[in-house]
């Protein structure tokens, strides 16, 4: 799911009308309009404010981060990647974001996190694997999502490119 997706189901389950939201983040209620439509971006600030009102991550409203969390238990899901031959549980994937590269290298990765708790260190993370463009990994966060909600036991990665490296460059193998 995109910005504008999210905002939409987010602000409904909520019962929030765009009055509403508008009146949170002192803007129109044409601009959140144009945000549920797909017209633009909401300011950094509005955004940080919109993630806290909402009672959810930055990432999970921007559409970077799925979770499997449900009625306030973790659920996981095992994902296998092929081309990187990694097989892990896990309860969220993150992406990241547009990285600059040649036209033959990815544009994206995704991660998953292995368990919902946190350390010093952060959460124990996995490299899932590479993205040619937007359009793929979001692709296959929201098949994870789809899965992670029909509480399927596990999901192969369908969107990702195999890669070379080479002179510490990442370059898309044509298959």
């Amino acid at each position: 799911m995109r910005f504008a997706e999210n905002l939409r189901e987010l602000r409904r389950e909520r019962n929030l009308s765009q009055e509403g939201v508008a009146e949170l983040l002192g803007v129109s209620r044409q601009a959140v309009s144009k945000w549920e439509q797909g017209e633009g971006y909401p300011e950094v600030e509005k955004l940080l404010v919109l993630a806290r009102e909402l009672g959810i991550s930055l990432d999970n409203l921007m559409g970077m981060e799925v979770t499997g969390k449900s009625a306030g238990e973790m659920r996981s899901i095992l994902i296998n990647s092929p081309y990187e031959n990694v097989m892990v549980s896990c309860c969220k994937v993150s992406s990241s974001r547009k990285m600059m590269g040649g036209k033959d290298s990815p544009a994206y990765f995704l991660f998953g996190v292995s368990s919902g708790m946190s350390s010093f260190w952060g959460e124990p993370t996995t490299f899932l694997g590479w993205y040619r463009d937007q359009d793929s990994i979001t692709k296959e966060v929201e098949e994870i999502r789809r899965a992670i909600l029909r509480g399927e036991p596990s999901y192969t990665l369908q969107y990702s490119v195999k890669t070379q490296r080479r002179w510490g460059r990442i370059k898309i193998v044509e298959e």
